[in-house]
């Protein structure tokens, strides 16, 4: 149960819950053993064994309860009998027992009633913490991570920890009391046989343990292998023009029951466990119940040291430990899997971020001169994508990057973005390092547009506001005018509230890549990073696209990555990119006259 301390802090808030639960349970477990005590006066006065007291007792203390309570019932049954009636005595004795039973349910509902709100409260401060958590991972976590493990960890697994909460409380709180006051009530009937119960115990305890000693490892397991195939099914998703386009739907599918019947199998492993766990421990139930029917009732008949009223009582008794006997075994088992399951949640909650802001980070709010980057070098795994690059972008000058694929052009966006840090070398806006700066208000000084136009299924106005939440429709729609993208809105049966589908894909691509742009419009930064935001365009659609960049780009800072250079003859500065190194820079005009590698791309893209 270690797992319980790591996961303290999700648990205190709702603490209350938790001392009410034990609170509830603490009566629920001395009011199920009363209910059975309550059965031996019944007994007695069905068969006529009550001793007869007509003197009432006196009750002289704590230590003198247990006679005190025998010679009081023995008083109130004997007055009854004698002055109503034994019927009247018998159905006083059922109306005591129906109390008893009435109230023992009454708080076991208490008691799942207070930890359904610590259980459910866990739960979804589980699945927050984690989603904050998946938004606050650097982007390079992702690149080694499958996106439907992460699924099956914020669903399944969390909802294995809040399961596994309930069965700890029983294993610790519920159950347990229940068989002590149970062993206390039995030892108070008959020390010899509940000594000859105790010999039973360990066999059946021994046999249990050894049915869960696995079951962790079974457990984690099936939760990996559920994380595998709900990858499998997000790629599917997200791949599915490929997988047609290539007729691989057998691969695919073999692959994904490949994971299932691995589940499967894994599943019944642990299933057929976990199943073994109750009958086991109910057999083993049954066997001290039959040892004790004979050894006691030895006692009774032959040795005649025992009532056949307290015999009965105390055989209820030894069956009542049978239930939550079984019940500890299950919730044993639950917490093992428990523990399995928030292994997994925790590594991600637990998961350090490389790219968390310095304690005394600044918050910065505007752009004066320059962007500058001194001296960088940068690589993703082993090989340096850029090497000792140094770039100064000033204030309201666009600098455009060039260069075949690979040479370090999208880097230099991730770089100044922050999405990843610098290995060597520093960037600065205006004089700050922007490792000093919060990410958030770096952020907030740019505004990108990938080659992916990323949408999400929402309206076109939803989509827009994420540039900035307060803005007018007035103001959105200025923005779509920008981006040339409110001619075709406008058509739309429902204008800016159309939904457009999972990723956009209700649009065309030119049609995406504007209300990406319109996005950053309506955000306004002073720095604009558009990494190939026309390279996935037919011509029509990147002439419109091109002309909202222009409208976009006027008066601002940009750095513009691209594939085309058609999209930036008009750049203060191009910077021609080699292996992460700059091979030239200058303006179009000014490389068109070296006759270098800017000329040869131009050149194999003809144009001039």
């Amino acid at each position: 149960m270690d797992y319980i301390k790591k996961l303290s802090r999700f648990i205190i808030p709702y603490k209350k819950f938790g001392y009410l639960n034990i609170f509830f349970n603490v009566l629920y477990a001395l009011f199920s053993t009363l209910a059975m005590v309550a059965l031996m006066p019944m007994i007695n006065v069905l068969f006529g064994e009550t001793e007869r007291l007509n003197v009432k007792p006196v009750y002289n203390g704590i230590r003198e309860i247990k006679p005190y309570a025998e010679d009081y019932l023995n008083y109130f049954v004997t007055t009854t009998n004698d002055s109503e009636g034994p019927q009247r005595t018998l159905l006083y004795m059922i109306m005591l027992i129906i109390s008893l039973f009435l109230l023992k349910n009454i708080f076991n509902y208490l008691a799942l009633f207070f930890i359904t709100f610590l259980r459910n409260g866990v739960l979804k401060d589980l699945r927050d913490s984690i989603y904050n958590k998946v938004l606050t991972l650097p982007i390079s976590y992702y690149s080694e991570k499958k996106k439907g493990d992460i699924i099956a960890r914020i669903s399944g697994d969390v909802n294995e920890v809040k399961n596994s909460l309930l069965a700890v409380l029983e294993l610790i709180v519920k159950e347990p009391l229940t068989i002590v006051f149970a062993i206390v009530t039995m030892f108070t009937i008959s020390v010899k046989l509940t000594i000859f119960v105790f010999i039973f115990i360990p066999i059946a305890g021994l046999i249990i343990s050894r049915i869960g000693k696995s079951l962790k490892k079974k457990s984690s397991r099936v939760q990996t292998e559920q994380g595998v195939f709900l990858s499998t099914l997000e790629e599917t998703l997200s791949g599915l023009k490929v997988i047609k386009g290539f007729n691989s739907e057998a691969h695919f599918n073999k692959k994904f029951q490949d994971s299932t019947t691995r589940f499967y199998n894994f599943s019944n492993k642990l299933l057929n466990r976990q199943n073994l766990a109750s009958p086991a421990s109910e057999f083993l139930g049954i066997a001290t119940i039959a040892a004790l029917l004979w050894y006691g009732g030895s006692m009774v008949l032959i040795e005649n040291s025992l009532s056949g009223g307290a015999f009965i009582t105390y055989m209820a008794l030894a069956y009542q430990i049978l239930t939550p006997a079984k019940a500890i075994s299950k919730a044993s088992y639950k917490v093992k899997a428990g523990n399995a399951a928030a292994d997994r949640v925790l590594e991600i909650i637990e998961t350090p971020s490389v790219l968390e802001d310095k304690p005394n980070a600044k918050v910065k709010t505007n752009f004066n001169s320059a962007l500058h980057l001194n001296n960088i070098s940068f690589k993703y795994e082993d090989d340096l994508v850029l090497k000792n690059f140094t770039l100064q972008v000033p204030k309201g000058k666009s600098v455009a990057l060039v260069g075949q694929s690979g040479s370090g052009k999208s880097t230099i966006a991730n770089l100044v973005t922050r999405f990843y840090d610098v290995n060597e070398g520093s960037i600065q806006i205006d004089d700050d390092n922007i490792k000093d700066i919060t990410k958030h208000s770096l952020r907030n000084l740019m505004g990108l547009v990938t080659q992916d136009s990323i949408l999400f299924n929402d309206s076109i106005k939803n989509n827009i506001l994420l540039g900035k939440e307060n803005a007018t429709d007035e103001e959105i729609i200025d923005a779509l005018k920008i981006a040339n993208a409110w001619e075709f809105v406008k058509d739309l049966p429902k204008g800016i509230e159309t939904n457009i589908g999972d990723s956009g894909n209700k649009l065309s691509g030119g049609q995406k890549q504007r209300l990406s742009i319109a996005r950053a419009v309506l955000k306004n930064p002073p720095i604009m990073i558009l990494d190939e935001a026309t390279s996935a365009l037919d011509t029509e659609s990147e002439r419109l696209v091109q002309d909202a960049l222009e409208n976009m780009m006027k008066n601002r800072t940009s750095i513009v990555i691209a594939h085309r250079l058609s999209t930036i003859q008009n750049a203060d500065q191009i910077v021609v990119m080699q292996k992460g190194e700059i091979a030239e820079q200058g303006t179009h005009a000014e490389l068109i006259a070296k006759n270098g590698v800017y000329r040869k791309l131009v050149d194999m893209q003809s144009f001039e």
